[in-house]
C-alpha cells in the first residue's frame, strides 16, 4: 500500500524556551564539584544561583478558528521539552540519559481553548506546568502548584479543574502514599493507588491594583486492592487558601507585595524540599489505620518587589512551613515499607535580593538569605548565606526581568554546629563538617514567551 509524503506547510507555530546553565566549582570539595550550599529539605529555598542546569523548549502550535475574522477563539497546543542534568554541569558532556548525565522528559503537552467563539469559557486537557506567582530568587511556586495531568474549565474569574497526579508517577517506586507492597497469591508486588483532586480556584479583583484568590482542593486516594496484604483503605485530603496581591506605587512601575496563607489536611499536607503541589504527601500513615488521618501542613509567605528607582530595585521574602504527617510521632514514624521517616517539620527561610542598575547593561546583584530547619525534635539546623553577583544584561534594560543573564557567582554560607555536624546540605555532604560554605561559578539565565 503507498502512502503520500507528508509535507508540513504550517505556519502558525511560535516557540518559548527558558534555562540556566554554566559551570561551577566548590574548592572545599574534593574534586571541587560545585554543589548548592542550601539546606537539605528546602530545594531552591535560600537562592536558586547556585541551581544545576537546566533548559525547557516550549513548541506551541495555533490554530485557526473557521469563522478566522469573527471568531476570538484561541486554540493552542503546547507542549515542554526539558532537558537537565542529575549529577553537576554536564550538560555538554552527553548525549543520552545516564547516571550523572542528562535527562529529558516531557513535563507538559495540553491543548487549551480560550474565551470559546467570543463567550467568557475556557477549557483545556492534557498535562501542564498550572502554576501562577513564585518567589523567583528561590523559584518557589508557593500557593497554586497543580503542574500534573488532568483537565480544566474557565468562567471568567473563576475555574474548576481536575488532576491526577498518579497517572505520571507510576514509573517511580516508593511514591507515598501512591504506592506500597503487596502480598497477592504468595508473591510481593508495588502496587499503586490512583488520586483525584478537585480544585475550585476564583479571584475577586474589584478594587483597582489588587487581586485576591481563593482556593479550595478535595484530594480521593482509592483504596488498595481487597485481597492486597496489607490493605489499605481510601484516603482523603482537603486544601483552603487565600493570597492577596496588591500592586505598589514607587517611582519606578512594577511593584508589588503578595502575601499567601495556605492549610491542607489528610493526604493532601504536602510539599516538601522546595515542592509545593499538595498532593507530594508529607510525613507517614497512622500505624494502625495507615491513614493520613490528622495530617496537616500550614504555610505562610510573604513576597515583595520594590523598583525604588532606575538605579536600585529590591526583592524580598518569607516562608514559614509546618507539617506532620499521619503517624503519631512528632519525630520519626514508620511509612508503608517499615522505614523510619521524619514526621514533623518546621521550616522558616527569609531573604532578599538587591538589584544595583550600575549601567543599562551592567548590574551588581546581591542577596542575604538566612534559613532555619527543624526535623522532628532535632536541633535547628541554620545556615546565613551572602551571594554577590556582577551581572552582565546585554539588553541594556534596567528591570529585575531582564534577561539573558551572565553572571559571576560568589555564594558564601556559614552553618550552625547542628548543620554542620549532620550533613545538611549537598555542600556539606560533600565536603564534610564544615562551618563556611562557597561556591564560585559563572551561569547564565534567559526566557523568552
Amino acid at each position: 500500500m503507498a502512502h503520500a509524503q507528508i509535507v508540513i506547510t504550517n505556519q502558525s507555530f511560535s516557540m518559548g524556551t527558558t534555562g540556566r546553565i554554566g559551570s561551577g566549582i566548590s574548592p572545599s570539595i574534593p574534586g571541587h564539584t560545585g554543589r548548592q550550599l542550601n539546606l537539605t529539605g528546602q530545594g531552591s529555598l535560600g537562592s536558586r544561583l547556585e541551581q544545576g542546569d537546566y533548559i525547557d523548549l516550549l513548541p506551541s502550535f495555533h490554530f485557526t478558528p473557521v469563522n478566522a475574522n469573527k471568531d476570538s477563539t484561541r486554540i493552542d497546543f503546547q507542549a515542554r521539552l526539558a532537558f537537565y542534568s542529575t549529577n553537576g554541569t554536564f550538560l555538554g558532556n552527553v548525549n543520552s540519559s545516564s547516571i550523572g548525565g542528562m535527562v529529558s522528559s516531557l513535563p507538559e503537552a495540553f491543548v487549551e481553548a480560550s474565551n470559546i467563539v467570543g463567550s467568557h469559557w475556557s477549557v483545556w486537557a492534557g498535562a501542564r506546568y498550572m502554576r501562577y506567582d513564585d518567589i523567583h530568587i528561590c523559584d518557589y511556586f508557593y500557593f497554586d502548584d497543580h503542574s500534573s495531568q488532568g483537565f480544566g474549565v474557565k468562567y471568567k474569574n473563576t475555574s474548576f479543574s481536575m488532576f491526577f497526579p498518579a497517572a505520571i508517577d507510576t514509573s517511580s517506586s516508593g511514591i507515598l502514599p501512591y504506592s506500597y507492597e503487596n502480598i497477592i497469591s504468595g508473591k510481593k508486588s508495588l502496587t499503586y493507588r490512583q488520586r483525584e483532586i478537585f480544585v475550585l480556584e476564583h479571584n475577586i479583583r474589584k478594587w483597582p491594583g489588587n487581586d485576591i484568590k481563593l482556593l479550595g482542593e478535595f484530594h480521593l486516594v482509592a483504596g488498595s486492592a481487597a485481597r492486597a496484604t496489607p490493605y489499605y483503605p481510601e484516603d482523603k485530603g482537603w486544601v483552603a487558601g487565600i493570597k492577596w496581591s496588591h500592586d505598589i506605587k514607587t517611582e519606578q512601575k512594577g511593584s508589588f507585595n503578595q502575601f499567601a496563607i495556605r492549610y491542607g489536611t489528610g493526604v493532601a499536607n504536602g510539599g516538601d524540599n522546595g515542592n509545593t503541589q499538595t498532593w507530594r504527601t508529607y510525613g507517614a500513615p497512622d500505624p494502625i489505620t495507615g491513614l493520613y488521618t490528622g495530617a496537616y501542613s500550614f504555610t505562610a509567605v510573604e513576597h515583595f518587589l520594590l523598583n525604588c528607582s532606575n538605579k536600585f530595585s529590591l526583592n524580598g521574602y518569607a516562608v514559614y512551613i509546618q507539617s506532620k504527617g499521619g503517624g503519631t510521632s512528632i519525630n520519626e514514624a514508620l511509612d508503608y515499607y517499615g522505614r523510619l521517616i521524619p514526621n514533623y517539620k518546621t521550616d522558616f527561610v527569609t531573604g532578599a535580593r538587591g538589584i544595583t542598575y550600575l549601567t543599562n547593561w551592567f548590574h551588581l546583584i546581591t542577596e542575604l538569605h538566612y534559613a532555619q530547619r527543624q526535623d522532628g525534635q532535632n536541633p535547628d539546623a541554620q545556615m546565613w548565606k551572602f551571594i554577590i553577583a556582577p551581572t552582565i544584561v546585554p539588553t541594556a534594560e534596567r528591570s529585575v526581568w531582564a534577561r539573558p543573564h551572565i553572571r559571576l557567582i560568589c555564594s558564601f554560607a556559614r552553618y550552625n554546629h547542628y548543620a554542620a555536624e549532620n550533613g545538611y546540605s549537598d555542600f556539606l555532604q560533600q565536603a564534610g563538617n564544615q562551618r563556611w560554605g562557597t561556591y564560585f561559578g559563572v551561569r547564565t539565565e534567559w526566557w523568552i514567551f
